[in-house]
């Protein structure tokens, strides 16, 4: 009951003090009260320093009642969880010993926050005392939420260039450990980065958030002629999924490998063979798994190679080290087929 009573005698405080402001500050209090910046004053003759006027934008920004908020502490506003040194900047603003600008951050009513930058100018009176404190705000809740947005932006950024380095790194390193000669050392390397970059083009039209499986073949496909996947060349089996941008990248490179391979010693290097490519979402006990089978046939003879190649290493570790996953290799006599097993690596759909 007490409580209430006294909660009641500061309401009436505070509502003279206005009473007095209006009469006292006359234009200036009109101004303050018709603005479209938050504003308030504070008695600073008072312990917690009471809040004595607050204009509408005030009241808009914070949700509250104007009899809710005159009367209550400056820093009751402030959000939970403030750390030490804002609260000492803000001490030292209100006791008069900085005139740094704050950014804070504060609570609504309905306990939803927002970041203000707060300007505290203290009034003195003719004897050089302080008694009120003049508070302005702007709001600087979106910024901050851009700003955190941006920063997220850079490192996600920071992660796909180091991704993408190391993929670069490892394309130069093995095709120099794989061959003397400058040409083909050339070729090597050009044409795996081509498919680096239109994995890239493809993403950044999607902006990063990830891309189609099929719009991924085509992509990468379509330097060799046989993209649209209609003709007797290339027939694909499998409904569209949306890949994370990681995979996009590593799935982009092991199906440039397969491609080359095939253009060069496979079904694509004659004028009868033929690549089934077809891959379905299968449920295991381990949690989801893509699984993708790329199948020639009527190509030349195929042969196991003596060695591993290049084109077999990037496969093989390429989609062990960037998807977990497992590539098996199987030289039937009829054409080369690859069986690629990794986690279902699944984007959230498209926006929009």
């Amino acid at each position: 009951m007490s409580q209430m009573v006294d909660k009641s005698q500061d309401q009436k405080t505070a509502e003279a003090e206005v009473d007095r402001f209006r009469k006292d500050l006359g234009p200036f209090v009109v101004a303050a009260e018709t603005t479209r910046m938050p504003m308030l004053f504070t008695n600073a003759s008072a312990p917690d320093n009471p809040i004595i006027f607050a204009n509408d934008a005030f009241l808009k920004l914070t949700g509250y009642r104007r009899d809710e908020v005159l009367g209550q502490g400056f820093n009751t506003l402030l959000a939970c969880g403030v750390d030490a040194e804002t609260m000492a900047q803000v001490e030292a603003a209100v006791g008069g010993e900085s005139d740094d600008d704050l950014v804070i951050h504060y609570r609504r009513k309905d306990d939803s926050e927002f970041w203000a930058d707060v300007f505290i100018s203290p009034v003195r009176d003719g004897s050089g005392a302080l008694v009120q404190h003049f508070v302005s705000l702007v709001d600087l809740t979106r910024h901050v939420a851009n700003a955190a947005h941006s920063k997220m932006m850079i490192d996600e950024l920071n992660h796909r260039v180091k991704n993408t380095l190391s993929t670069v790194q490892s394309i130069v390193q093995q095709a120099l450990r794989r061959s003397s000669d400058p040409a083909v050392i050339r070729e090597s390397i050009e044409s795996r980065l081509f498919a680096l970059s239109r994995a890239h083009d493809l993403l950044t039209r999607e902006n990063w958030e990830g891309a189609g499986l099929l719009d991924l073949v085509r992509s990468v496909l379509k330097p060799f002629g046989v993209a649209d996947g209609g003709g007797e060349r290339l027939r694909i089996i499998g409904e569209d999924i949306r890949l994370t941008p990681k995979a996009t990248l590593a799935l982009g490179i092991a199906l440039h490998e397969l491609a080359t391979n095939a253009v060069k010693y496979g079904a694509l290097s004659n004028e009868t063979g033929s690549v089934a490519l077809g891959w379905e979402i299968v449920t295991r006990p381990g949690g989801d798994r893509l699984l993708m089978h790329w199948r020639e046939k009527n190509g030349p003879p195929v042969k196991p190679p003596s060695h591993r190649g290049f084109g077999s290493q990037v496969l093989e570790r390429g989609l062990a080290h960037e998807l977990e996953g497992e590539v098996r290799l199987d030289y039937q006599a009829d054409g080369l087929v690859c069986a690629i097993d990794v986690p279902a690596p699944l984007a959230p759909p498209r926006r929009g």
